[in-house]
């Protein structure tokens, strides 16, 4: 037999190119590991350095974002809630415990401190997530600073982690009140 068609011995091709199936299919991982880490790399530092010379307008080239100080995410602003500290801190500590692929690393409630790691969904890289419950005239104010570990641009993934921090605390406190 000639070409790519199975031999009896369970060999692809013919002469030199001859492989097994095993060694076929870890060509084939090796193959797609490659691409995923090209991938990965264009994602780090190309599109970034794409970014800010102007050719590519994905995300702002940021790796940090805070509520009410990222101008680049104007809608991230800090919230501000008619309830007790104690109460926003129980619920703030609670999404932060069961929002997916977040885990709580510190929690102060005297200081009305909450830090976490959020971890994307493909890469698996950490996003530190610091999260400060203050009393402020009568009403308490969430702020939440989200930062990346790895590279010089998140991909808009920081503010992916507020958004979601503080969409589900709002529901959370919508419920409770």
């Amino acid at each position: 037999m000639h070409g790519a068609a199975a031999q009896s011995n369970g060999e692809y091709g013919s002469g030199w190119a001859r492989v097994t199936l095993a060694e076929f299919r870890v060509g084939r991982i090796l193959r797609l590991i490659a691409f995923m880490a090209a991938v990965a790399l264009a994602a780090l530092f190309v599109i970034p350095s794409l970014a800010r010379m102007g050719i590519v307008f994905l995300w702002p080239v940021l790796n940090r974002v805070e509520t009410g100080r990222t101008p680049e995410y104007p809608d991230l602003q800090p919230l501000t809630v008619a309830l007790s500290p104690a109460r926003v801190f129980e619920a703030a500590l609670t999404v932060a415990r069961t929002l997916p692929r977040w885990t709580v690393v510190k929690a102060d409630p005297a200081a009305g401190l909450i830090e976490a790691q959020a971890r994307t969904r493909l890469w698996r890289f950490v996003d530190d997530v610091t999260i400060r419950i203050v009393a402020r005239e009568g009403a308490t104010t969430v702020w939440v600073r989200s930062a990346s570990r790895v590279g010089r641009a998140d991909l808009g993934q920081n503010a992916r982690n507020i958004r979601a921090f503080l969409g589900t605390l709002r529901r959370a406190l919508g419920e409770a009140t």
